[in-house]
């Protein structure tokens, strides 16, 4: 990864985070991982807000303005069918309606889509093996 897709890429990172805080600057650190690795990205990127197990604990949890939503119960929630549709387009639109809802989930297909310069057809893939984990994280 060239320098300057380096720091694009934190710079977008920690300006999401920091947007989505309340009163703390939350900094998440950005590693290129592979875009088969849906574990990875989620530790990396999800895990500071949601929490490793999915459950909105995180260690950033508390200083964001509203709860990270628990990620284990998606398909109960859903009539034991996980929405692998909708958490696509949370992951790649965020949830705010409008642009200025700042307390809502993140954009983060740009942040995916920033890892690797030379490949921007990654983005759908890593989104993909994202959601695909996710589903592994659902309660019974």
């Amino acid at each position: 990864m060239s320098k300057k897709s380096l720091f694009t890429l934190l710079a977008v990172v920690v300006g999401a985070c920091t947007l989505f805080a309340s009163d703390s600057t939350v900094t998440i650190q950005s590693k290129h991982l592979s875009p088969a690795d849906g574990k990875g990205m989620y530790t990396n990127y999800c895990a500071p807000c949601h929490g490793v197990t999915g459950k909105g604990n995180g260690k950033f949890a508390s200083t964001l303005k509203r709860t990270p939503t628990d990620l284990t119960v998606l398909s109960r929630n859903n009539h034991g069918v996980f929405p692998a549709d909708h958490v696509i387009g949370v992951i790649g639109h965020g949830t705010s309606n409008s642009g200025h809802d700042k307390a809502g989930m993140p954009v983060w297909a740009e942040t995916l889509g920033t890892i690797d310069q030379n490949n921007k057809l990654d983005t759908p893939l890593r989104i993909s093996n994202l959601s695909k984990y996710l589903e592994t994280l659902q309660s019974k």
